[in-house]
């Protein structure tokens, strides 16, 4: 029997597609649900390029007339979507600030498209310079365009692709179907030992029963889960200790630990993330700017006239367009800045603070742009630090408010509005980054398939506005039934929400920014460390194979330790298992289905989150699964331990029996 998949061919032909488009958006959904919760968790997403390109060669294998292009068409609509997601990075702060009590849809929609939108436009003219004219390695959109080649190209190729899917649902269900013993409260979600010690200090660690998290660590890789290490060892076994020390306190070890963690040291690792980020975008500064005037360049060659000859693997959209459609997007942008202003405390500089809002996105916007797309281009965009550009950017929203209203002697003493403002300019901001981030990557993988350059920018724009459609209300949903650290849910429950550690860092440096009480000293200390991280990271790239991604090490200090724990053992097991296959004749393919899988653990938690939380709004019981009361805590522990352990394990066999199973699959077709 002949594999329908052998008809797809790598020749031109169909390539935007309207049943690519639908699919793409189909598979938008899925994954930016699973992103946003995943975001919202751990303050961390996930690149959905290569399950999306599996997923549409899947699917797409028995149409005729499929090509390698149209299948990079939706994975270029559906990770396009999926990097948005990164929007929750920020937009959840207007909620825990007080300005929003909710997420309005068309505010909302209106902050990720139109920022979705201009991430665009600014990527296309850096495409030559940092695509088809640079060495940048840009290993996930390589990794994509060998999962679309192996996929489209050999009898092989379909048979990994079908078991591939089969490993996706199967990561899917088993992480959905954990979670949900976990809501029934028979396994325990979290296992956890805090102590103290005889000087008075307290510390311990948690342990989140999360496969979304084992699965995020897989795909983060060992580097940055050994970097998380080292980040829980300095804020668990040095800062935590240290500081209960210096102020004793009594309660429970648990109590003690966590609340100096909390209100001390968190502020210690935004510190480190904060200088780790800076570093690493004053490391870009000589390349960016290579890279801008090569796209200038190249873009006065295009308006000389020249264009039309270009083949159509270089074909972009014309520059006419790109500089239209971005200056059409300032209409909504100016108008959506009017809305937020009207009737606050703010209203009276809104002539001056549209306008600064206006030249503050169209300049900064292009920038990042750049940085993210060098970025992404040499670590990954899974990797690049945009946390480290919201940052930033937030620091430049607020002096920016200072300077208008100094400018205008306006005596202003709403705080909150200042700092929601400052947010709302940073989410532009922040989805102009991210969809520039993803965007370059979505191009390298063309240009090793042979895509059309327009083609592929016209999908990424169906993408950002599928993914603007979905997450709102996604949010307003989380919101309701979780709601966010620091705060309480619609139902006035602080359980179970979740911690949106990105969001709660941006919205407390604004606050503390614009109020004057940050924690300047934590913060210096952490830029201390997080500068040594750095000196470290470097001598270990110069003189040996490792390294220790300075951001990691950050980011543990600054999360959970339970939440960085789970990934930091995701990234082991996936380290362990890539070694278990390595060298066998599916080693390869045992390797790209462990991705498969691991990010299959993150679709099937977060899909089931999101669809609990339905009923939890619509019954206002957080419990609404749970069988068993706390009398069954005990022998929960015990249970959701060794299923945890089991099924992580299990699966893990499974896949690697699929990997071998691709080769007898791919004879008998």
């Amino acid at each position: 029997m002949t594999s329908p998949a052998i008809t797809a061919t790598t020749k031109p032909g169909l390539e935007l597609t309207i049943r690519g488009v639908i699919l793409g958006v189909l598979i938008t959904v899925l994954f930016t649900a699973a992103n946003v919760y995943l975001g919202l968790k751990v303050g961390l997403t996930f690149a959905s390029s290569i399950p999306a390109a599996v997923i549409s060669m899947a699917v797409l294998r028995w149409f005729k007339g499929v090509t390698i292009q149209e299948n990079n068409i939706v994975q270029t609509v559906a990770s396009s979507a999926g990097a948005l997601s990164s929007i929750i990075f920020v937009l959840p702060g207007l909620v825990m600030v007080g300005w929003w009590k909710g997420f309005p849809f068309w505010m909302s929609f209106g902050i990720c498209a139109i920022g979705g939108v201009l991430g665009v436009m600014y990527s296309i003219p850096l495409r030559r310079a940092l695509v088809t004219q640079s060495t940048l390695p840009y290993p996930e959109g390589v990794a994509a365009a060998e999962v679309l080649k192996v996929g489209s190209g050999t009898r092989e190729g379909a048979a990994e692709g079908a078991k591939g899917l089969w490993v996706i649902v199967g990561g899917s269900i088993g992480s959905a179907l954990f979670a949900a013993v976990v809501a029934t409260k028979v396994f325990a979600g979290e296992l956890g030992a805090y102590f103290r010690f005889n000087n008075g200090s307290a510390t311990g660690l948690g342990l989140q029963l999360s496969l979304a998290l084992m699965g995020a660590g897989h795909l983060m890789g060992i580097a940055v889960g050994m970097a998380m290490l080292v980040g829980l060892v300095i804020a668990w076994g040095v800062c935590v200790p240290f500081l209960t020390h210096l102020y004793p306190a009594a309660g429970p070890a648990a109590d003690v630990a966590v609340h100096i963690w909390k209100t001390q040291v968190r502020f210690i690792g935004a510190g480190a993330i904060g200088s780790a980020a800076i570093w690493t975008l004053g490391k870009l500064a000589a390349p960016v700017w290579t890279g801008l005037m090569s796209a200038m360049a190249a873009a006065r060659v295009r308006s000389a006239g020249e264009g039309a000859s270009l083949p159509r693997t270089e074909q972009d959209m014309p520059i006419a367009i790109v500089g239209l459609i971005s200056l059409l997007s300032l209409l909504p942008m100016a108008w959506l800045t009017y809305s937020f202003l009207q009737g606050g405390a703010l209203a009276g500089l809104m002539v001056p603070l549209i306008i600064a809002a206006l030249v503050y996105v169209v300049v900064a916007g292009f920038m990042v742009s750049a940085v993210c797309g060098y970025m992404a281009g040499l670590i990954g965009s899974s990797n690049s630090p945009v946390s480290g550009m919201a940052i930033l950017a937030v620091l430049g929203a607020a002096l920016l408010l200072a300077a208008v209203a100094k400018i205008e002697h306006w005596p202003i003493s709403d705080s909150q509005a200042l700092v929601a403002f400052a947010l709302f300019i940073t989410a532009v901001l922040l989805a102009v980054a991210v969809v520039a981030n993803d965007n370059l990557q979505d191009l390298k993988t063309g240009q090793l398939v042979d895509a059309t350059p327009w083609a592929q920018q016209v999908g990424l724009i169906f993408g950002v506005i599928a993914g603007a459609i979905v997450i709102p209300p996604i949010l307003d949903l989380l919101n309701n039934a979780y709601g966010f650290a620091g705060g309480v849910n619609a139902m006035g429950s602080s359980a179970h929400t979740l911690p949106a550690p990105q969001a709660t860092l941006i919205s407390t440096l604004a606050k503390g920014v614009i109020s004057g009480d940050v924690r300047w000293d934590l913060l210096g200390i952490g830029a201390l460390v997080g500068l040594a991280v750095v000196a470290v990271d470097e001598l270990l790239r110069k003189f040996t194979r490792f390294s220790m991604p300075p951001l990691g090490v950050g980011i543990a200090i600054y999360l959970p330790s339970s939440a960085i724990l789970a990934t930091v053992f995701g990234a082991v097991i996936g380290w362990i298992y890539d070694n278990w296959v390595k060298g066998s004749p599916s080693g390869e393919a045992a390797r790209r289905l462990g991705v498969l899988l691991a990010s299959g653990f993150i679709v099937g938690e977060g899909l089931f989150s999101v669809l609990l939380a339905i009923p939890i709004v619509i019954t206002g019981n957080g419990d609404i699964l749970a069988i068993v009361g706390d009398g069954f805590a005990n022998t929960g522990l015990v249970l959701g331990g060794a299923a945890f352990a089991v099924t992580v394990i299990g699966l893990y066999i499974w896949t690697r029996s699929m990997a071998r199973g691709v080769n007898a699959a791919a004879a008998t077709e």
